[in-house]
């Protein structure tokens, strides 16, 4: 049964990354309130937001397999709505312990959701020819944006975050029907490992080098997605509506360089650009650090947009076009780690909030800047090949 908007085959997988952050990015904004209505630190808030973590390690490690059976078509179209139903549950949560729990269930999806789009972006592309992966991202972070914005308009009105992440639900159903409701997963890559896939997506040497690229972008990414709205309310008390703001303009800057990014990766190199964006991110995350006023901390939060955008996406790209073992595995024992360090790494920066400062949150990524930049090599050169099953 097919129904919805009939579509080209890139653009349906842009519509599936904007509507699966769109969702996602719903409860960013409104992480003040939440903090506030459960009358608790950085430090609770943060364990308590592990427990997406803990879901999308268990499903990036062990879905692989079972989302191949089930077929890729039946679970997206599944788990993105599924995905806002169990964040709307989630907020409901009177205490810190609770809401750990009730966040492991929108971990599990979101991790099967992240298998699915991102070997749909790197199976399109090789299919058509041309690189679509940070263009693919840059729609992630659209969606992002948008529900980051939105989220700031409703928080500025008043409305509880309950009701806003309930309201989510309909909306989120109905662009799902709409834009995925005619999707058909893209033929495999040629040349990739035909072996079935493990249960378990060990990380080889090549993957760990790869994860220590992304590292600094998924810690700062995250950062800015938990605790820039926090930040901007502790240290210079403004408006709700410029504290979700602050979540929405990493996200455009962001967005925007991605729709960009793959004309300047096919003229120079992954390498290159990986490099250039990372020293950006650098510049950006001191900014942050130092901030001695709003407009100064917003630069700095637009800055790490544009240096985060394009790092996760190109080492997909490298992991998916590897052809040691199947690409499936190479993707879900990167993003296993990446992804995850993007949802936990942030939240146990609540600790470092808590006790030395929320400013120490972004000071600390500063570091990972460096590492990233002394192993983006690993990105390589190579192009993708044009052959088609």
């Amino acid at each position: 049964m097919r129904f919805g908007l009939e579509l080209p085959p890139q653009w349906r997988v842009y519509g599936a990354f904007l509507l699966y952050s769109f969702c996602m990015g719903s409860l960013f904004p409104r992480l003040p309130d939440l903090q506030h209505a459960m009358g608790v630190a950085e430090g609770a808030l943060g364990l308590a937001l592990i427990g997406t973590a803990v879901g999308t390690l268990i499903s990036l490690t062990f879905a692989g397999p079972l989302l191949e059976r089930i077929g890729y078509r039946r679970a997206i179209l599944v788990l993105i709505p599924l995905l806002s139903v169990f964040y709307a549950v989630a907020v409901l949560a009177p205490a810190p312990a609770l809401l750990f729990i009730m966040l492991i269930p929108v971990g599990l999806c979101i991790g099967a959701i992240e298998i699915i789009v991102n070997l749909e972006a790197d199976r399109t592309e090789h299919a058509i020819g041309h690189r679509i992966m940070n263009r693919a991202h840059g729609f992630w972070s659209l969606g992002f944006f948008s529900s980051g914005l939105l989220g700031a308009f409703i928080a500025q009105m008043g409305i509880d975050f309950r009701t806003h992440l309930w309201l989510m639900i309909p909306v989120i159903a109905v662009g799902t029907v709409l834009v995925l409701g005619r999707f058909d997963p893209a033929p495999h890559r040629t040349g990739a490992s035909t072996d079935p896939a493990p249960r378990f997506a060990r990380p080889t040497l090549a993957i760990f080098v790869l994860v220590a690229v992304t590292m600094s972008a998924m810690i700062l990414e995250g950062a800015g997605a938990d605790w820039s709205a926090i930040y901007m309310r502790k240290e210079f008390a403004v408006s709700p509506f410029i504290s979700g703001f602050a979540v929405a303009i990493g996200a455009l800057t962001q967005a925007l360089t991605r729709l960009v990014a793959d004309h300047f990766v096919e003229r120079f190199s992954p390498t290159a650009v990986a490099r250039t964006l990372l020293s950006i991110l650098g510049v950006g995350a001191v900014l942050v650090f130092f901030a001695p006023a709003p407009w100064a901390a917003l630069l700095g939060f637009a800055l790490m947009g544009v240096g985060t955008s394009a790092i996760f996406p190109l080492a997909m790209s490298a992991a998916a076009q590897r052809t040691d073992r199947h690409s499936a595995v190479n993707v879900a024992a990167l993003a296993q780690i990446s992804f995850v360090a993007f949802l936990l790494g942030p939240p146990l920066l609540g600790f470092v909030a808590e006790h030395f400062g929320i400013r120490w949150s972004f000071g600390i990524g500063i570091p990972l800047v460096i590492v990233s930049l002394l192993t983006a090599g690993a990105l390589g050169k190579k192009p993708i090949p044009h052959e088609v099953e």
